[in-house]
């Protein structure tokens, strides 16, 4: 009877391919091959003997949408053991995700995480910024950087474009700043998260990091800072956009240069094994396409 019970990895990637529909998802989403996602289902089906999928957009047939219940219903007893989680029944996932992000990005849209997945208790904990410092137990990490990551795989999450912004009370008192030259006689807010010198050089003038004025390394606080007018802050737009429409800060140029940083999704090697692992990534990719 055992010799008719199909490998683990057949099950979980019939169960990714039916639930993504994409052998290039599913792929990713596994960390295999496209060609490994193909033949993992095609030994699933000559073992069970009955075709599961029925056209070229892996819409199941009949037999395959009975099948993937059982299989559901398998890998979600698989993953009950006997501990102090068993009473819940729960998948615990822990995710270090940098300040900002996490605000500006993840926790508008969280609601939709954990009413798709109610069987997953996500714990967030805040890591480093571009120092890429997370809590050694995460199993998933949100990182700030240029993605040259060596220990960890990853993906690209989120890139940005930068723009100054300024509270309006300063505009008005110091502005406009219709130019470079009047922008560098400005209170410049710094922070090595978004260094000045990318919007300088946009501009054509090769100017270094303003030698005075306050420094943030999170760029909530560099918002927050120059809502209270202590000056101008280069900001990410998408993560600028809270104080952008609640009119605590306001752009002082229509122009938006690429920053040449990034959120990174990264987990070590075999993460994505587990299933709530996926899942968030999956969705994660999703909701900021």
């Amino acid at each position: 009877m055992t010799a008719r019970i199909p490998p683990i990895q057949c099950l979980l990637t019939f169960e990714a391919l039916a639930r993504l529909r994409s052998v290039t998802l599913a792929a990713e989403e596994l960390c295999v091959t496209p060609s490994a996602v193909s033949h993992r289902v095609k030994q699933l089906e000559q073992i069970i003997g009955t075709k599961l999928f029925g056209r070229a957009d892996f819409s199941l047939t009949t037999e395959g949408s009975e099948y993937l219940a059982h299989v559901r219903e398998g890998l979600a007893s698989l993953e009950r053991f006997p501990g102090k989680d068993a009473a819940q029944g729960k998948r615990k996932l822990r995710v270090a995700v940098t300040p900002t992000f996490s605000r500006s990005i993840l926790m508008p849209r969280l609601r939709g995480f954990i009413e798709a997945y109610p069987e997953i208790d996500l714990t967030l904990q805040v890591s480093i910024p571009l120092l890429d410092v997370v809590a050694e137990d995460a199993d998933l990490m949100i990182r700030f950087g240029t993605g040259r990551y060596a220990d960890v795989e990853h993906v690209c999450l989120m890139t940005d474009e930068v723009t100054p912004l300024a509270a309006p009370s300063y505009i008005r008192a110091n502005g406009p700043f219709d130019s470079i030259e009047e922008l560098l006689t400005a209170k410049l807010i710094k922070s090595p998260l978004e260094p000045w010198r990318t919007w300088f050089l946009a501009h054509g003038v090769d100017a270094g990091e303003p030698g005075e004025g306050s420094s943030f390394n999170d760029i909530g606080l560099m918002c927050d800072a120059a809502a209270q007018g202590l000056g101008i802050a280069l900001v990410r737009l998408k993560l600028g956009q809270p104080w952008l429409e609640n009119g605590t800060l306001e752009r002082i140029s229509d122009r938006n240069v690429p920053s040449p940083h990034a959120h990174y999704l990264c987990w070590r090697t075999g993460t994505m094994d587990r299933w709530e692992c996926a899942a968030f990534a999956e969705w994660l990719k999703k909701s900021l396409a």
